[in-house]
């Protein structure tokens, strides 16, 4: 074992990612549906930092792969997150997370002063109890020291499986009803204008009398299919190709223009096909769908946006953005021009613009380092939170002239975890001794207090939603993931399959980890 532990201290590198690659693999154990995921990554690097402590990479490597992880976030739910405090709704939410999370840091300062416990622990479960990595790294930089990881790993475990058992035991007891929906995604029909009301009307004035998720993307007169024009007049027989969110919308539209007319427009291609492609021209991207200019010798109408495994209707405001796939109706003989217009490459999936991404970290950077002044408690720095904001208010933007601020989806979901990954184990791996002699000393009392400030952090939220406010079980459900962390959220998913939890998770994800952040980074000053 000697020799093992000098070759990993020799080779620092080699140490680091076997860490990763078993944590990994311990993170795939599934346990009745509970498993650790990328969390278990710190608890190998732990183990890995106690057998060997020499072989602990340099603290920049984390710090480096944690702005990557909060860069990422912030651009991908910069849009929800304003939108959020816009509406009654997400103000809601927001409120619902920050008396969750006030209310867990106060019963760490209580828990960890009955208990003897310092700062540093305290904070540490604090940051543990959320399951918050950013946390973790702003209490280490306001502290000056690791010793916050090692209540952090003690709490992490209880800051995903209490909120889990919660839902779970919520589900159980009021058996709440969660009103799934039809399947999501987009649905099409050819419906035949039989409806006498719209005959000699146009479609525009026909379309605005439909639900607004419904689009008529294209019609079929005159025994010609071609692309939807506002202006153009309909008749009896005209055939429209219209779009929806699911089948229901579709059918109510059906009963209010006429009769279904499968096939009458896709039979015949001669007119306008079908093509889809990748949107991978920077110059296509970060551009809105009613400003395209489309080339080709015939008109081509918009049928279809795939954004990862979403179909979204192709509104006028929609921002295409790297990786995008979008579904055209177009003659045969504009293929190629369109084809080279939106770039139709695969690559677009993995690319961004290294410019934006370079100007936004060094935008956040700056933020993080200015000093703001607080009477009484000293000068605060947001530290690299202020990746994160910079993050929020440049994805909300989407463009700024020629930059594209965007990243595809799977990129986004690549730089993400690669700096989770890195920035835990590298904190893990120098926090190593210290959470061994903390629990060699401790036993069970620190897992207990972890206990009992998770507790603090999830019943706020869950009882003032579902009791006090009567909110949906799904929505409630959305709000305690955006407070605990993804692995709840996909937990959430399970129990309610519907989109509130994903929709109430990205609304108050940002806000809660600032939040966080700021509350490590203030009580100490306090408590000084």
């Amino acid at each position: 074992m000697d020799d093992v532990r000098t070759l990993l201290e020799q080779q620092p590198l080699l140490a680091l990612f076997l860490t990763i690659a078993i944590g990994y693999l311990v993170g795939e154990i599934n346990v009745k549906g509970f498993s650790l995921g990328v969390g278990a990554v710190l608890f190998v690097a732990l183990a890995m930092g106690w057998f060997a402590p020499k072989a602990v990479p340099a603290a920049t490597l984390g710090t480096i792969g944690l702005a990557f992880f909060l860069y990422a976030v912030g651009i991908q739910y910069g849009k929800q997150f304003f939108l959020g405090l816009k509406s009654a709704n997400g103000r809601r939410a927001n409120l619902l997370a920050l008396a969750g999370v006030l209310s867990a840091g106060l019963m760490s300062l209580l828990v960890a002063r009955v208990a003897g416990l310092p700062l540093d622990l305290a904070l540490g479960l604090f940051a543990g109890a959320g399951t918050s990595t950013p946390t973790l790294q702003a209490a280490i930089a306001t502290l000056g020291n690791d010793d916050a990881a090692v209540g952090y790993s003690v709490a992490y475990p209880f800051g995903v499986a209490g909120p889990i058992l919660l839902l779970y035991l919520a589900s159980r007891i009021w058996k709440p009803k969660v009103d799934v929906g039809p399947a999501r995604g987009l649905a099409a029909q050819e419906i035949a204008l039989r409806n006498p009301e719209h005959f000699g009307r146009t479609l525009g004035e026909v379309v605005g009398s439909l639900p607004h998720q419904v689009q008529v993307v294209a019609l079929r007169t005159g025994h010609h299919n071609q692309p939807a024009a506002d202006g153009h007049v309909l008749a009896e027989g005209d055939v429209l190709l219209v779009m929806a969110p699911d089948r229901e919308v579709l059918e109510r539209v059906r009963k209010s223009l006429g009769e279904s007319a499968a096939g009458r427009f896709a039979k015949d291609r001669s007119d306008l096909d079908y093509l889809r492609l990748f949107v991978s021209r920077p110059a296509v991207v970060g551009c809105a769908v009613g400003d395209l200019a489309l080339p080709g010798h015939k008109a081509v109408a918009v049928a279809q946006v795939r954004r990862g495994d979403t179909n979204i209707l192709p509104r006028p405001d929609l921002v295409l953005e790297f990786g995008d796939r979008v579904g055209l109706l177009a003659h045969r003989g504009d293929f190629p021009v369109l084809r080279q217009f939106f770039g139709d490459s695969i690559k677009g999936t993995a690319e961004f613009s290294y410019v934006s991404i370079g100007l936004g970290m060094a935008l956040g950077l700056l933020v993080g380092a200015l000093r703001i002044p607080l009477p009484g408690a000293g000068n605060l720095s947001v530290g690299l939170s202020g990746v994160l904001i910079v993050a929020l208010v440049l994805g909300n933007l989407r463009r700024t002239g020629r930059l594209n601020w965007t990243i595809p989806l799977s990129a986004n979901l690549v730089l993400r975890n690669l700096g989770l990954t890195l920035f835990l184990a590298q904190v893990g791996m120098a926090s190593g001794p210290k959470f061994a002699a903390a629990v060699t000393g401790s036993g069970l009392q620190m897992f207990g207090l972890g206990a009992v400030v998770v507790v603090a952090l999830v019943l706020p939220v869950f009882v003032i939603g579902r009791v006090l406010f009567r909110m949906p079980y799904d929505e409630v459900a959305g709000i305690v993931s955006g407070t605990c962390g993804s692995a709840v959220l996909a937990y959430a998913n399970k129990v309610a399959p519907t989109d509130r939890p994903d929709v109430a998770f990205a609304m108050i994800y940002p806000a809660a980890t600032i939040a966080k952040i700021l509350f490590v980074s203030i009580v100490p000053a306090l408590l000084r």
